[in-house]
């Protein structure tokens, strides 16, 4: 008797069931971009196995479990853009204010996940260090003197497309050709005042400003919100990986990178549920024969690691942990991590906020063990890379105060991130302080290339 009702009703319970998933308040898709998803309902399979249903029952099934994967569909689509709003609307107003309201703002929780959310166990916290001497090898052993170009990528506009900055640079050289990607804040018809990306590619420097752009959101994969984009040849699997942020981390494959049609539709390396910091920021990845390893910031004086087998790569990653510790002026964001070249040493720079902002080095022998400031490369008047160590080059007028966002040029493409201290490259964003005031995506950040020289 029991069955027969449960095979009466089943439809019913189905139903509302399924209606119930479908109205989910909007402050639960507002709140983390890693929240859970809502769990589906058993599959047709699942059902028939279970409760012996007849074909009349299965016909009657059929289009109410179709209609919640569509709703599933619709509430995970609802909760990425519910999350891309939020966090661009944080951005915008913590541009606003000073550091002081910036740090009150964050415990209001609107940039930090904050209210209503639980802790988040981020592991145990590594010792705050003092700064070590500097032991490094070639140019990085010395006082760094950086001498810049003139903007080499800069925003251009089309019949469809107003850019207002070009940012946070990935590089490599590949078939003698420079590719590079990089974060525009953008208006168009498809990208409506948000991040997205951009491609360009040429054979020499002197050819950069006058390459043309590839907006990424005419391909229907990369639409919305996306930025901060790394890319790396994976050995292991002989294909690229592109990788950004989504707010989440994401992944692209392909084995032709200079095409920037050629990607695979981006996907997660992280599933939902994952604990994560607030506001977890530009991704960088790297490799040491064993596992891969992601770096990221939190906006919050941290600094993060995950790794993954290289067997298990790109899924497998393990929860965050907090690999650094500092505050948010001098660990902020922008982070990017390399092996140097002769050495057991693994180099981390990450950006800090100063008089301007600027870059601090850390260093460690492994890529899970302990980061400590390298002397000399660890405050605003003697950084790693900033505007105390800047200059530029011959018949170039000044245009940036700071330097921001980049990447290195490694020597090697591939995801073990090899850096030739005696050839030290940096494609960075750099703005003029006179522009730097306003709206943050307006902010006309462009790109410059700094080489390292020998200091006096």
């Amino acid at each position: 008797m029991e069955l027969s009702m449960t095979k009466l009703f089943l439809p019913r319970i189905l139903a509302a069931t399924l209606l119930a998933v479908v109205a989910v308040p909007p402050a639960a898709l507002a709140q983390t971009a890693f929240a859970p998803a809502p769990g589906p309902l058993p599959t047709l399979d699942m059902l028939k196995a279970a409760l012996a249903l007849t074909d009349a029952q299965a016909s009657q099934i059929t289009p109410i479990l179709d209609a919640q994967t569509k709703a599933l569909a619709d509430v995970t689509d609802a909760q990425t853009k519910a999350n891309t709003v939020r966090t661009e609307a944080s951005a915008r107003i913590a541009a606003l204010l000073s550091d002081a309201q910036k740090a009150q703002f964050a415990t209001l929780g609107a940039r930090g996940g904050g209210r209503g959310r639980a802790p988040v166990d981020l592991g145990p916290l590594p010792e705050i260090h003092a700064a070590i001497p500097n032991t490094l090898p070639g140019l990085l052993g010395k006082p760094l003197k950086w001498v810049s170009t003139a903007p080499l990528v800069i925003p251009i506009n089309d019949a469809t497309h107003t850019l207002q900055s070009i940012k946070d640079p990935t590089i490599s050289l590949i078939d003698g050709r420079w590719e590079i990607y990089a974060t525009a804040h953008m208006t168009s018809p498809k990208s409506n005042n948000t991040f997205n990306m951009i491609h360009v590619s040429f054979a020499d420097w002197k050819d950069a400003p006058q390459a043309p752009l590839f907006y990424m959101d005419t391909n229907p994969n990369f639409t919305g919100y996306k930025c901060a984009p790394e890319m790396f040849y994976f050995t292991p699997q002989k294909k690229w990986y592109f990788t950004f942020q989504t707010q989440p981390p994401v992944f692209c494959t392909s084995v032709t990178p200079g095409d920037p049609n050629s990607w695979t539709k981006p996907a997660p390396f992280f599933a939902q549920g994952t604990p994560m910091p607030g506001l977890p920021i530009d991704f960088h990845f790297i490799g040491d024969g064993d596992y891969m390893y992601l770096f990221f910031t939190g906006d919050d004086g941290n600094f993060y690691r995950s790794r993954t087998t290289y067997a298990d790569f790109p899924k497998g990653f393990s929860n965050p942990v907090v690999a650094m510790r500092g505050t948010r002026q001098t660990v902020f964001e922008a982070g990017f991590t390399y092996k140097i070249k002769g050495t057991d040493k693994y180099l981390t720079c990450v950006e800090a906020q100063g008089a301007g902002r600027y870059y601090r080095a850390y260093v460690a022998d492994k890529l899970d063990g302990e980061w400590y400031p390298v002397q000399g490369f660890d405050t605003v008047q003697q950084p790693f890379a900033g505007k105390a160590n800047l200059s530029f080059a011959d018949g170039v007028q000044p245009w940036s105060g700071q330097v921001s966002h980049g990447e290195m040029i490694r020597e090697t493409n591939d995801e073990r991130m090899v850096l030739d201290p005696n050839n030290l490259m940096f494609l960075y964003q750099g703005i003029g302080d006179a522009e730097n005031r306003g709206d943050y995506g307006a902010l006309p950040y462009k790109l410059g290339l700094l080489r390292a020289v020998k200091a006096d």
